[in-house]
């Protein structure tokens, strides 16, 4: 089966530290990316808000949109208000022909605290979680009617981050409910990341391919910093860079196993300034056609 290669701007446009990306435009991401070989860019947001314009953005650069962040706010919200909270988004991404909307829950998130140490995330039973899934397939089936897909975003800093809460979301959750595969956010979190695609493969919808250096995850762990220091110090990186440890051959033939026809999306949020975003999204994008042409997978270009 085919599958589309993407990108997320973040490493040009950091949405949770603009200042570390201040020097670099929405438009030079979406230029670059493409210009490198991607075919897809995941939203931002200090993309264009309106969907007039950020179809105006995609189309100028022959980019199309596979997904995007969604900040959730189901534990505080009840259903019908949670649908509001994301009803534009949902008409914007079926509008523009997005796979998937990236969820996540966000009302009690560390991630974006610069003082909290990820180690002080919120952190919930299983059977609170198990209900927390049956409400969260309330909401994606309420999605999937109006032709849109949600991809879970197990996340560092918040509810669903290791491999057990992954596995009791997926356990509890409606098939509606499909599981966005961050190998970052996996292994920093302490999982398997085989183990959690082996156990998922057919809850899978969207995947991000992201490496992480593990001296610096085990530095950050020892510190009792938080997710945005580990992002500073160059926690997460792409893959290719020598100093990453993900198998992603390994995890582009489980893909093939798997019949996957998604999307590959990189996403490595790193300072610009050590990390040069055009060379290093490319040095991800030949890392993931070489893995995808060594495993027999086929990329849509």
């Amino acid at each position: 089966m085919p599958v589309r290669i993407g990108i997320s701007p973040i490493a040009w446009q950091n949405d949770d530290l603009p200042d570390l990306t201040a020097a670099y435009t929405m438009e030079q991401a979406l230029r670059e990316s493409r210009a490198i070989g991607y075919t897809g860019v995941e939203r931002g947001q200090r993309m264009p808000h309106d969907t007039p314009g950020l179809r105006r953005a995609l189309e100028a650069n022959d980019i199309a949109l596979c997904g995007g962040w969604c900040s959730g706010n189901l534990l505080v919200n009840d259903l019908e208000d949670e649908k509001r909270a994301v009803a534009a988004q949902v008409e914007q991404f079926v509008a523009l022909g997005a796979p998937c909307i990236v969820y996540a829950e966000f009302s009690n998130t560390v991630q974006g605290q610069s003082g909290t140490p990820v180690s002080r995330r919120p952190r919930l039973s299983r059977d609170e979680i198990h209900a927390y899934a049956a409400r969260l397939g309330e909401l994606a089936r309420w999605m999937a009617g109006q032709g849109m897909q949600l991809a879970y975003h197990h996340h560092m800093g918040s509810i669903i981050e290791n491999e057990d809460e992954v596995n009791w979301l997926m356990e509890a959750s409606p098939r509606e409910v499909h599981l966005l595969y961050d190998t970052g956010h996996l292994r920093f979190g302490g999982a398997d990341e085989l183990a959690v695609l082996d156990r998922w493969p057919d809850r899978v919808l969207h995947v991000h391919y992201k490496d992480v250096r593990p001296k610096i995850v085990d530095q950050i762990r020892a510190s009792d910093c938080s997710f945005l220091d580990a992002v500073i110090a160059g926690a997460f990186t792409v893959p290719g860079d020598p100093e990453g440890c993900i198998d992603f051959a390994t995890i582009t033939r489980k893909l093939v196993a798997m019949n996957y026809a998604g999307w590959i999306v990189v996403e490595a949020e790193q300072d610009p300034a050590k990390a040069p975003p055009y060379e290093c999204s490319r040095l991800g994008y030949e890392t993931i056609t070489a893995a995808c042409r060594n495993a027999g997978l086929d990329i849509i270009r």
